[in-house]
């Protein structure tokens, strides 16, 4: 129990250390640190780079804010043999590393798995790379956007084929980093379980999760058609190829809303809702697989009903007919969604570098017994590195003004 008589979070206790970079391994160990594990994230001197991306007030990034949050920082130059040897010695505390640098990079470092190990035997290390740690493509260079391809995402988010010229869409996040971390995430908590479980063996495990793959994943029926019928799924645009009608439709004030009437009662509910219940069980419109065939004349038809309406209107009729339906959120509507605030999935964090409140996501998975927290926001480069060394290594003021001296820390 907490000071304040609350359960804590359910990964309370458990102690991460993140050597990691740019997204991956830093988002994999944002959903364990939202969920009450202490993350220590080793940095740079000169701190991650993604510390640089998105929209900057005074020199700190609002994205930085949350990606970073719920982590302590200890800033450590890994090519100086003394910060390796701090590495070592933080180890023996920790109950898991998770890395994504390139496979063998750790290793040129003085860091491989058998040297973490020799600290730790029962340390769970989980890897993050473009192609996973073997494999003629494991030394590539490679970020989620190239998951993203070779995954099978960038074909399939694009316009329908004959549709535009333009190039393949791509997803607006690094979607690719963000599930090779969530994967990384699942996976080492399900070492650790296996090693601390009741009667469990007490094995350090390794997990190798490549970006490539965690696309892959996702693709539904994508290699099973393929390989029993030797055909290559295309990219559909609004639509998917498997269900119809579920698509986005314009409306009357120049925008979308997404109606998903893809079963047998919603579709009959919709087409009442547009004035043609004769289409119900008629022929071309009975049954999924005859809706899929004729889903250019039935999207037609629905986008000439939904444009006689404004979005408001819209989601209105749909609503009061019960149709899964939604306009296509920004982020402003996003922020002021009572859904999403009620829940607590939208809400404002408290940040010294900014001086109001910044506007996060809130955690997920959502645990009701013992939810997670945000517990402070993305700290500064080094800001935690004399409490750790302290608390963990027992150095005293005077060690650590030394290896700052030396260069050792930052």
């Amino acid at each position: 129990m907490t000071g304040s008589g609350q359960v804590r979070p359910m990964l309370s206790g458990l102690r991460v250390l993140e050597i990691g970079h740019f997204v991956a391994a830093p988002f994999a160990t944002r959903l364990l640190g939202d969920l009450g594990a202490d993350i220590i994230k080793i940095e740079a001197p000169g701190g991650d780079p993604a510390r640089q991306w998105g929209e900057q007030q005074g020199g700190n990034s609002l994205w930085w804010s949350m990606h970073g949050r719920n982590k302590r920082s200890i800033t450590l130059n890994l090519k100086h043999p003394r910060a390796r040897k701090i590495v070592l010695a933080l180890v023996p505390h920790c109950d898991a590393v998770i890395e994504n640098f390139r496979p063998g990079q750790l290793a040129k470092l003085g860091l491989s798995p058998e040297t973490l190990r020799q600290a730790r035997p029962d340390l769970v290390i989980g890897h993050i790379s473009g192609y996973g740690q073997t494999g003629p493509y494991r030394d590539r260079a490679a970020f989620g956007v190239i998951g993203e391809a070779i995954g099978g995402l960038r074909h399939l988010t694009d316009h329908a084929p004959g549709t535009s010229d333009l190039p393949p869409v791509r997803v607006g996040v690094s979607v690719g980093d963000s599930l090779s971390g969530l994967y990384a995430a699942i996976g080492v908590l399900g070492a650790l379980w296996q090693r601390d479980r009741t009667n469990g063996d007490g094995i350090g495990r390794t997990v190798d999760v490549a970006l490539t793959e965690s696309v892959l994943s996702l693709m539904e029926g994508m290699l099973p058609e393929y390989g029993a019928l030797g055909k290559v799924k295309q990219p559909t645009g609004g639509g998917i190829a498997t269900a119809a009608p579920t698509n986005a439709y314009p409306t009357a004030d120049g925008g979308w809303m997404l109606i998903a009437a893809n079963s047998e009662p919603l579709f009959a509910k919709l087409i009442t809702l547009i004035g043609r219940p004769e289409l119900i069980g008629a022929e071309g419109y009975a049954g999924n697989q005859q809706r899929v065939a004729n889903v250019a004349a039935l999207d037609a038809m629905i986008g000439n009903w939904t444009r006689r309406h404004d979005a408001a209107a819209l989601e209105a009729l749909l609503k009061e007919a019960d149709i899964p339906s939604s306009k296509v959120y920004t982020a402003a509507d996003i922020a002021a969604d009572p859904q999403y605030r009620e829940r607590g999935m939208v809400r404002e964090v408290a940040d010294p570098h900014f001086a109001e409140p910044v506007l996060q996501t809130g955690v997920v998975p959502h645990v009701v017994e013992t939810p997670g927290e945000v517990r402070w926001a993305g700290p500064a480069v080094g800001a935690h590195t004399d409490e750790l060394l302290g608390e963990l290594l027992g150095m005293d003021a005077d060690a650590i003004a030394a290896l700052r001296t030396e260069g050792v820390i930052g």
